[in-house]
């Protein structure tokens, strides 16, 4: 699969505006980028960390993936994504190895990346990304 690094780790929020001076007044980061990924009901904000990002995802619909899984347990760390060469050889690994996609193939999502997610009732429990700087739109 040839992961490179963490790409960034997730994180649902109920509001990014309220979860910012956390992140930049207690623990020191800068957010760099705020945009709204509109197809996936949700917005975003990054701060890196070394190599690292982390990602806040707040839902700006009640029918989001992010306000179900807030809903269900709470803010907190909502996924893992790695950086891989390709996603779409990625997941054709991991669907190889008896993996359950979520995501047959890549998809457009923040920052210019093209992503996909394998589900956790395959991967220990945890919402798996992978990732790959996209074509820009």
């Amino acid at each position: 699969m040839n992961i490179s690094h963490i790409e960034h780790l997730g994180i649902a929020v109920k509001s990014i505006e309220q979860s910012l001076p956390y992140y930049e007044e207690v623990l020191g980061l800068k957010c760099y980028n705020i945009e709204e990924v509109v197809d996936q009901k949700v917005k975003t904000a990054f701060f890196k960390v070394g190599q690292t990002k982390i990602e806040l995802l707040e839902p700006t619909s009640e029918d989001s993936t992010i306000a179900k899984f807030i809903e269900k347990k709470g803010e907190g760390i909502h996924h893992i994504a790695f950086a891989v060469p390709s996603v779409q050889e990625a997941l054709d690994k991991a669907s190889e190895k008896g993996v359950q996609l979520i995501d047959k193939a890549p998809r457009a999502g923040a920052e210019g990346m093209d992503i996909a997610f394998l589900h956790p009732k395959s991967t220990c429990s945890v919402l798996t990304e992978f990732c790959m700087p996209g074509a820009k739109k």
